[in-house]
Protein backbone atom coordinates (compact mmCIF):
# COMPACT_ATOMS: atom_id res chain seq x y z
CA UNK A 1 0.00 0.00 0.00
CA UNK A 2 2.80 2.29 1.36
CA UNK A 3 4.73 1.86 -1.87
CA UNK A 4 1.57 2.27 -4.60
CA UNK A 5 0.42 5.75 -2.39
CA UNK A 6 4.40 6.90 -3.15
CA UNK A 7 4.19 5.89 -6.87
CA UNK A 8 1.13 8.23 -7.03
CA UNK A 9 2.56 11.11 -5.82
CA UNK A 10 5.81 10.95 -8.04
CA UNK A 11 3.12 10.49 -10.98
CA UNK A 12 1.18 13.67 -9.36
CA UNK A 13 4.60 15.95 -9.10
CA UNK A 14 6.11 15.28 -12.17
CA UNK A 15 3.56 17.38 -14.25
CA UNK A 16 3.89 19.99 -11.57
CA UNK A 17 7.49 20.56 -12.30
CA UNK A 18 6.97 20.22 -15.98
CA UNK A 19 4.96 23.36 -15.84
CA UNK A 20 7.27 25.56 -14.00
CA UNK A 21 8.44 28.61 -15.77
CA UNK A 22 11.82 28.79 -17.11
CA UNK A 23 14.19 31.09 -15.46
CA UNK A 24 14.28 34.15 -17.29
CA UNK A 25 17.77 35.18 -18.96
CA UNK A 26 20.38 37.19 -17.62
CA UNK A 27 19.87 40.73 -18.80
CA UNK A 28 22.18 41.36 -21.88
CA UNK A 29 25.39 44.03 -21.33
CA UNK A 30 25.33 46.91 -22.83
CA UNK A 31 27.47 46.76 -26.13
CA UNK A 32 30.99 48.93 -25.79
CA UNK A 33 30.67 51.35 -27.90
CA UNK A 34 34.45 52.20 -30.14
CA UNK A 35 35.04 55.88 -30.14
CA UNK A 36 35.39 56.86 -33.86
CA UNK A 37 38.18 56.70 -36.04
CA UNK A 38 39.33 57.16 -39.05
CA UNK A 39 42.22 54.82 -40.72
CA UNK A 40 44.98 56.45 -43.40
CA UNK A 41 47.58 55.06 -45.85
CA UNK A 42 50.92 56.81 -45.57
CA UNK A 43 52.75 55.51 -48.97
CA UNK A 44 56.31 55.99 -49.06
CA UNK A 45 59.10 55.34 -50.76
CA UNK A 46 60.15 52.98 -48.87
CA UNK A 47 56.57 51.40 -47.80
CA UNK A 48 52.81 51.90 -46.82
CA UNK A 49 52.32 52.80 -43.19
CA UNK A 50 48.57 52.85 -41.92
CA UNK A 51 47.28 55.35 -39.38
CA UNK A 52 44.01 55.18 -37.21
CA UNK A 53 43.19 58.56 -36.27
CA UNK A 54 41.31 59.22 -32.97
CA UNK A 55 38.71 61.40 -34.62
CA UNK A 56 36.49 61.31 -31.55
CA UNK A 57 38.77 61.58 -28.98
CA UNK A 58 41.17 64.24 -30.90
CA UNK A 59 38.28 66.11 -32.96
CA UNK A 60 40.81 69.03 -33.95
CA UNK A 61 44.09 67.21 -34.77
CA UNK A 62 42.94 64.33 -36.59
CA UNK A 63 40.72 66.73 -38.72
CA UNK A 64 43.21 69.11 -39.33
CA UNK A 65 45.45 65.63 -40.81
CA UNK A 66 42.47 64.46 -42.66
CA UNK A 67 42.35 68.14 -44.57
CA UNK A 68 45.42 67.67 -45.47
CA UNK A 69 44.98 64.42 -46.77
CA UNK A 70 41.77 65.04 -48.40
CA UNK A 71 43.41 67.98 -50.20
CA UNK A 72 46.65 65.96 -51.08
CA UNK A 73 48.84 68.32 -49.51
CA UNK A 74 50.98 65.44 -48.06
CA UNK A 75 51.97 64.29 -51.65
CA UNK A 76 55.36 64.52 -52.89
CA UNK A 77 57.01 65.49 -48.93
CA UNK A 78 59.10 63.48 -47.02
CA UNK A 79 60.10 61.80 -43.73
CA UNK A 80 63.03 64.25 -43.06
CA UNK A 81 64.14 63.44 -39.77
CA UNK A 82 65.09 60.47 -37.54
CA UNK A 83 65.80 60.32 -34.14
CA UNK A 84 67.33 56.76 -32.38
CA UNK A 85 67.39 57.98 -29.17
CA UNK A 86 68.31 54.06 -28.38
CA UNK A 87 67.80 50.91 -30.19
CA UNK A 88 64.10 50.54 -30.74
CA UNK A 89 63.27 53.41 -29.75
CA UNK A 90 63.04 57.36 -30.94
CA UNK A 91 60.65 58.71 -33.42
CA UNK A 92 60.50 59.72 -37.16
CA UNK A 93 59.07 63.14 -38.07
CA UNK A 94 57.33 64.12 -41.61
CA UNK A 95 55.47 66.63 -43.52
CA UNK A 96 55.57 70.17 -45.61
CA UNK A 97 58.84 70.97 -43.45
CA UNK A 98 57.10 74.60 -43.27
CA UNK A 99 56.65 74.45 -47.33
CA UNK A 100 54.27 77.93 -47.47
CA UNK A 101 52.39 76.22 -50.73
CA UNK A 102 51.15 73.54 -48.60
CA UNK A 103 50.31 74.92 -45.38
CA UNK A 104 47.03 75.10 -43.52
CA UNK A 105 46.65 77.79 -40.56
CA UNK A 106 47.89 76.49 -36.90
CA UNK A 107 45.69 74.67 -35.00
CA UNK A 108 44.24 74.52 -31.33
CA UNK A 109 46.05 72.39 -29.22
CA UNK A 110 44.78 69.35 -27.93
CA UNK A 111 46.76 68.33 -24.69
CA UNK A 112 46.46 64.24 -23.74
CA UNK A 113 45.05 65.74 -20.68
CA UNK A 114 41.92 66.30 -22.22
CA UNK A 115 42.23 63.63 -25.28
CA UNK A 116 42.92 60.64 -22.74
CA UNK A 117 45.43 59.70 -25.67
CA UNK A 118 49.42 59.07 -25.06
CA UNK A 119 53.04 59.23 -26.60
CA UNK A 120 53.28 55.49 -26.52
CA UNK A 121 54.56 53.15 -28.89
CA UNK A 122 52.86 53.56 -32.12
CA UNK A 123 51.37 56.46 -31.38
CA UNK A 124 51.39 59.59 -34.24
CA UNK A 125 51.88 62.75 -32.74
CA UNK A 126 51.72 66.70 -33.73
CA UNK A 127 55.02 68.73 -34.19
CA UNK A 128 54.69 72.05 -32.61
CA UNK A 129 56.68 75.22 -31.26
CA UNK A 130 54.07 77.02 -29.41
CA UNK A 131 51.59 75.04 -28.30
CA UNK A 132 48.91 76.14 -30.99
CA UNK A 133 51.15 76.27 -33.54
CA UNK A 134 51.34 73.04 -35.10
CA UNK A 135 50.49 73.35 -39.09
CA UNK A 136 51.43 69.91 -40.79
CA UNK A 137 54.54 68.30 -39.10
CA UNK A 138 53.76 64.60 -37.53
CA UNK A 139 55.79 62.45 -35.78
CA UNK A 140 55.44 58.92 -34.89
CA UNK A 141 57.07 57.16 -31.99
CA UNK A 142 58.78 54.24 -31.44
CA UNK A 143 58.96 52.67 -27.60
CA UNK A 144 57.06 54.73 -24.64
CA UNK A 145 57.43 58.07 -24.73
CA UNK A 146 55.14 59.10 -22.34
CA UNK A 147 57.17 61.28 -21.35
CA UNK A 148 55.81 63.80 -23.84
CA UNK A 149 52.32 63.66 -22.41
CA UNK A 150 50.98 67.02 -20.83
CA UNK A 151 52.55 67.66 -17.43
CA UNK A 152 50.04 70.11 -15.64
CA UNK A 153 52.07 69.63 -12.85
CA UNK A 154 55.09 71.28 -14.29
CA UNK A 155 56.35 74.59 -14.60
CA UNK A 156 57.01 76.69 -17.78
CA UNK A 157 55.49 74.60 -21.64
CA UNK A 158 53.90 71.51 -19.96
CA UNK A 159 51.17 71.06 -22.58
CA UNK A 160 53.06 67.99 -24.37
CA UNK A 161 52.38 67.05 -27.34
CA UNK A 162 49.03 66.26 -29.12
CA UNK A 163 48.99 62.28 -30.44
CA UNK A 164 45.75 61.71 -32.12
CA UNK A 165 45.68 58.28 -33.22
CA UNK A 166 48.60 55.27 -33.53
CA UNK A 167 49.96 52.97 -36.85
CA UNK A 168 47.92 50.18 -37.22
CA UNK A 169 50.05 48.45 -40.09
CA UNK A 170 53.79 49.01 -41.11
CA UNK A 171 55.72 49.53 -37.67
CA UNK A 172 58.56 47.44 -39.87
CA UNK A 173 58.31 51.03 -42.07
CA UNK A 174 58.82 53.09 -39.00
CA UNK A 175 61.48 51.34 -38.03
CA UNK A 176 63.66 51.38 -40.81
CA UNK A 177 62.99 54.87 -41.09
CA UNK A 178 64.41 55.53 -37.64
CA UNK A 179 67.38 53.29 -38.88
CA UNK A 180 67.87 54.85 -41.98
CA UNK A 181 71.60 57.77 -42.95
CA UNK A 182 71.26 60.73 -41.61
CA UNK A 183 73.18 64.18 -42.05
CA UNK A 184 76.17 64.21 -39.27
CA UNK A 185 76.19 68.11 -39.82
CA UNK A 186 71.98 69.01 -40.69
CA UNK A 187 69.95 70.51 -38.16
CA UNK A 188 69.89 73.09 -36.00
CA UNK A 189 69.48 73.05 -32.47
CA UNK A 190 68.61 69.74 -30.76
CA UNK A 191 67.47 68.64 -34.30
CA UNK A 192 71.16 68.69 -35.78
CA UNK A 193 72.14 65.02 -36.81
CA UNK A 194 69.07 64.28 -36.85
CA UNK A 195 68.02 64.78 -40.53
CA UNK A 196 67.76 61.99 -42.86
CA UNK A 197 69.80 61.77 -46.22
CA UNK A 198 68.21 61.21 -48.66
CA UNK A 199 65.18 62.25 -47.00
CA UNK A 200 62.17 59.44 -47.01
CA UNK A 201 59.46 60.25 -50.02
CA UNK A 202 55.54 60.56 -48.79
CA UNK A 203 54.49 59.50 -52.23
CA UNK A 204 51.50 59.58 -51.40
CA UNK A 205 48.02 59.96 -48.10
CA UNK A 206 44.55 58.67 -48.59
CA UNK A 207 41.64 57.57 -46.03
CA UNK A 208 41.23 53.98 -46.02
CA UNK A 209 38.46 53.85 -44.03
Amino acid sequence: MLRRIALLLCLLATPALAQMPAAAPAPASAPVTKPATARVAIETSVGTITVELETERAPITSANFLRYVDQKRYDGTSFYRADPVAPNFGLIQGGASNDPKRLLKPIAHEPTTKTGLSNTDGAISMARGAPGTATSDFFIIIGNMSGLDAKPDQPGDNQGFAAFGHVVEGMDVVHKILASPTSPTAGEGVMKGQMLEPKITILRARRVT
